[in-house]
């Protein structure tokens, strides 16, 4: 019973100092055939709500929130990633909760997560981010995979699961309770054999040359995980060819990276010359359907669900592709290493290609977990310092609403654009708040909170188009998408919410005790 008080008052916390829901914006539309849109409708004003209302109606709705969030779970909301109680289990814990031996897991082959890379041309040349980790896959009985996956599930069971999302919760399971192998020494091969294809890659083309084998300079961490730079000879091709050095071409080159002892491991690596412009785009509720606010729908979908774009992403992403010449996409998603490969899986079935970065499992405290987002933000920036950036999103995330507007202040000119989507704004289970505060100091036409991929469709973000005038904003600078209009100033609501705060609370640890 403490770990569900404890569960949801991490929520609580989350809902009235992250993010609030962001700026309600009510779409407009834009101009289509012809036909002027229809006027947006004046705001209706809101009722006058006094204390003890108020109050009232903060238990209903605390109480609302509590009945989203089942005793068995326990999330991470603040990085917007759905987690296993206490961060996913790593080496020993896996062994101890699948019953397996060292000596069994000794026998079993290493396997190798490589996340596609990212490469910056430096007066040594071209230098390469390899990233990932090193694990093994322990023999563990379909019974207690059920039972292990079941910890996941809120409101139901594996065997209540369809036969397609009983195989696909096993195997995100199974992919969960791997044992990682520290102090190991990673080897990768680069070959230049992509095939790529304009309207699929940014733009991307072949490296002619750099084909080579390279150890990397230290052993994988306790956890696994290995990240280091790599400077590569610029080896010839096959047909003679060289990579382009960074200084003498826009366009980006691939070269794919296989990790040697395994067949797991294979990765593609992408140089992106010194200028030009990068998307850094967040994946779950903004490329596919999570809905993290929802914790039991967010793990059903994350778990047993298919991957599911959201709406016509997808064709936004592959327009951007194919019309903004050598663009490049960087995806960044704080999801844990463990279920990484469904994510890449779903990116480049979905989208364009493009480098990737996850959460390291040597950041698995909650404390680290919190800014790892800005960690990896930080890194990418630092590695193109040169390069303008296009930051995308959605409002249920609490380090996206304070570390997109920070990196637009920390790197004066080089974020191009700031694109939001306003989850509670087309999706009622987002109750949640988010905080725009931190959009205070920024030009109003270089950020813009959107309903709908459409809102998109005509920016020129290239050339720093970022507000589709259409798409109303609503931006308070504070806390929003609080329920009665807490969060207004000049509400009665606003004017009461230092006195109903203790009230909301209460009702809080009261919905979870009784």
């Amino acid at each position: 019973m403490l770990r569900q008080v404890v569960s949801v008052a991490a929520l609580a916390a989350f809902a009235w100092s992250a993010p609030t829901s962001m700026p309600t914006a009510t779409a407009t539309g834009s101009q289509i055939g012809g036909v002027a849109p229809a006027p947006a409708p004046e705001q209706t004003p809101a009722p006058k709500i006094g204390e003890r209302d108020l109050k009232d109606n903060a238990k209903s709705f605390i109480d609302s929130l509590a009945s989203n969030v089942g005793s068995e779970f326990s999330s991470f909301l603040d990085s917007g990633i759905l987690d296993f109680p206490k961060g996913f289990p790593t080496g020993s814990q896996v062994e101890q909760s699948a019953g397996v031996s060292k000596t069994d897991i000794d026998a079993k082959p290493t396997q190798v997560l490589n996340l596609p890379a990212y490469g910056n041309w430096t007066d040594r040349g071209w230098n390469v981010r390899i990233h990932g980790n090193v694990y093994k896959v322990p023999d563990i009985s379909q019974k207690k995979i059920d039972d292990l996956a079941n910890v996941f599930l809120i409101g139901t069971s594996v065997e209540k699961l369809s036969p397609s999302e009983q195989e696909q919760a096993r195997n995100v399971t199974r992919s969960i309770f791997i044992v990682q192998q520290g102090d190991k020494n990673v080897t990768m091969r680069f070959e230049s054999n992509v095939a790529v294809s304009s309207n699929a890659s940014g733009g991307a083309s072949n490296a002619g040359g750099g084909g080579q084998t390279v150890n990397l300079p230290y052993n994988t961490t306790a956890e696994g995980d290995f990240d280091t730079f790599i400077t590569l000879s610029n080896t010839t091709g096959p047909g003679g060819g060289h990579m382009v050095p960074g200084n003498e071409t826009a366009r980006i080159q691939t070269l794919n990276v296989y990790a040697e002892g395994t067949s797991s491991g294979n990765a593609t690596a992408y140089l992106v010359p010194p200028e030009g412009v990068t998307v850094v785009s967040d994946i779950d509720d903004i490329l596919r359907v999570t809905k993290i606010y929802e914790p039991k729908e967010g793990l059903l979908n994350t778990f047993a669900r298919p991957f599911a774009p959201w709406m016509k992403m997808p064709d936004i992403y592959a327009n951007w592709s194919s019309s903004v010449n050598n663009l490049h996409f960087h995806y960044l998603t704080t999801t844990p290493e463990q279920v990484t490969r469904n994510y890449m899986d779903f990116i480049y079935k979905t989208y364009p290609l493009g480098s990737f970065d996850t959460r390291p499992l040597n950041f698995s405290d909650l404390s680290a977990t919190l800014h790892i987002r800005r960690f990896l933000l930080d890194k990418v920036f630092q590695t193109f310092p040169r390069r303008k950036f296009v930051l995308v999103a959605d409002t249920t995330n609490r380090d996206v609403m304070k570390a997109y507007p920070q990196m637009y202040k920390d790197y004066p000119g080089q974020v191009q654009c700031i694109l939001l989507r306003n989850t509670s704004s087309t999706d009622p289970g987002d109750k949640f708040p988010y905080d725009t505060s931190g959009f205070k100091d920024i030009p109003k036409e270089r950020y813009m909170f959107f309903n709908v991929p459409d809102d998109l469709a005509r920016l020129d973000v290239v050339n720093g188009q970022c507000l589709n005038g259409s798409i109303a904003q609503n931006v308070t600078f504070r806390t929003q998408g609080l329920p009665f209009g807490i969060g207004d100033g000049g509400s009665a609501a606003g004017r009461a919410w230092p006195s109903v705060l203790p009230a909301m609370l209460a009702a809080l640890v009261a919905a979870m005790v009784v």
